[in-house]
């Protein structure tokens, strides 16, 4: 058995879970949240406690049960403390600030880039060269950090760009010159 599927997840004060038809949706003090899941899993409420079992040994279900646990654990963690990521912008002349709710980035191109949120993402800029985004789905928060980070990726060789908090990047030696 799953040893992540059969520990059950435990809700904490302050947090309602509503299971619908193959879709769980949790409400907290940071927001709400909901996902479907596989048909083949079963959710129950049991207590204060949410409980994820599966129909067969099979391999396939196996996995969907430790994944189907791990999701719904999340998104109780996302609704009660929040998920967020820091970047951290390397070079000169390039820095970010927040315009409105937008965020501006000016990354050595030609013209600003504009990055606007989707819905249940705070983007901020507590420095010039600091991003941090957070959210409720844990999901959601790292594709759009990972969607920064992809506009100037760190270049090996002086390591300029945007890179994760605590992102190592390696450095590769320039030519030598004759």
């Amino acid at each position: 058995m799953s040893r992540i599927g059969k520990s059950p997840v435990i809700i904490p004060e302050g947090v309602k879970v509503n299971l619908d038809k193959n879709k769980v949706s949790i409400q907290g003090p940071k927001g709400s949240i909901s996902k479907p899941y596989h048909p083949s899993m079963r959710v129950d409420l049991e207590d204060s406690k949410i409980v994820v079992t599966r129909f067969s040994d099979n391999k396939f279900y196996k996995s969907l049960h430790g994944l189907t646990r791990a999701l719904i654990a999340n998104m109780v963690k996302g609704v009660t403390v929040g998920f967020s990521k820091s970047l951290e912008i390397v070079g000169v002349g390039y820095k970010a600030e927040v315009v409105g709710k937008n965020l501006q980035l000016a990354l050595g191109y030609s013209h600003p880039i504009l990055l606007a949120p989707p819905e249940g993402i705070k983007i901020e800029a507590p420095a010039a060269n600091k991003i941090a985004v957070s959210g409720v789905d844990k999901e959601l928060v790292g594709q759009v950090a990972a969607k920064i980070r992809s506009l100037r990726p760190p270049e090996p060789y002086k390591g300029k760009g945007i890179r994760y908090q605590d992102e190592k990047v390696r450095k590769k030696a320039g030519k030598t010159a004759a």
